[in-house]
């Protein structure tokens, strides 16, 4: 394959002053890590809406199908990731759940019932973090230090919440692409002046995006008119050419994708999945790591 030139990597830089950089703790970071990342939502949301049979069977076909076949593509390429649990999930399938903790793999929050916390009243959203928090931690053995939100919807002081309940990390928003950043608080937006920006607090953000998450291109959205049955090789074209940008221009940086067991789990999906973790590997410098990990060397 022919490799992407090298380039001067562009800095960047955070209104509030914080300079994103691919050096931390004096530790060099690897060329490029690509994280894979799963949200094992499962029946969880369909549960909570009260959705048909239909739609309660495409969610179990993740934990039936999809998790059995993405944990063994995982171990045989060697990979370790990142899964976003909602707590229903974990506590309905246990043996499941165990089956990703024990081939390695880090577990990290997604609601209970992947609720909106962008509507959700703030002693709730609370409730729901904490208890999400228990039971994941329960179910890993570990101190739990990621929080990725459901459908990437957040309330106001939804962060604020995350950082206060001890969380290392958040992965719900947009503002870099292949650089961790420290989550602000208290930024004010106003219709007639100019935006004031808030602190940075404790709380890294590892940057996610649409265009590398599969669910908008594999799952259609009827209510919306959304038909999204994508091919594989559009999808494989766009998060390939983020690869080879994110090892040409982002020396050091996190490359981020967001799947779900029960879309990325069909057939000819996972072999675009594979497709993808071939070209990964054939550039010079690549590896691939849990979100938790990263962000322990990034923070040194």
């Amino acid at each position: 394959m022919e490799r992407p030139g090298r380039f001067e990597p562009v800095t960047s830089v955070d209104p509030s002053g914080e300079v994103a950089v691919p050096v931390a703790g004096g530790k060099p970071l690897p060329r490029l890590t690509v994280a894979l990342t799963f949200d094992g939502d499962a029946i969880s949301d369909a549960v909570r809406r009260g959705d048909s049979p239909v739609k309660l069977s495409h969610g179990e076909f993740g934990v039936r199908v999809g998790i059995p076949r993405l944990l063994d593509l995982l171990e045989r390429e060697a990979i370790p990731a990142t899964w976003f649990m909602p707590g229903h999930t974990v506590e309905t399938f246990p043996a499941a759940t165990h089956a990703i903790v024990e081939r390695g793999h880090e577990l990290a929050c997604h609601g209970w019932y992947h609720e909106d916390f962008s509507a959700i009243p703030e002693r709730e959203q609370r409730a729901i973090l904490e208890r999400a928090m228990a039971a994941v931690g329960a179910a890993s053995g570990e101190v739990v230090r990621g929080h990725r939100a459901p459908y990437w919807a957040l309330g106001e002081r939804t962060l604020e919440l995350v950082e206060e309940l001890g969380f290392g990390y958040d992965s719900s928003l947009m503002a870099d692409d292949y650089r961790l950043y420290r989550v602000r608080h208290g930024d004010h937006h106003s219709p007639t002046g100019p935006t004031t920006f808030g602190r940075a607090g404790a709380l890294v953000e590892v940057p996610i995006y649409w265009a590398l998450d599969d669910w908008p291109f594999f799952e259609p959205a009827p209510a919306t008119g959304r038909d999204a049955l994508s091919a594989p090789s559009r999808v494989l074209e766009i998060w390939t050419g983020e690869l080879r940008y994110a090892w040409a221009h982002a020396p050091g940086g996190l490359l981020t994708v967001t799947m779900h067991p029960e879309c990325i789990g069909r057939g000819h999906r996972m072999a675009m999945l594979e497709r993808f973790i071939a070209e990964a590997k054939d550039l010079e410098g690549v590896v691939f790591g849990r979100l938790g990990d990263y962000v322990d060397g990034w923070t040194g």
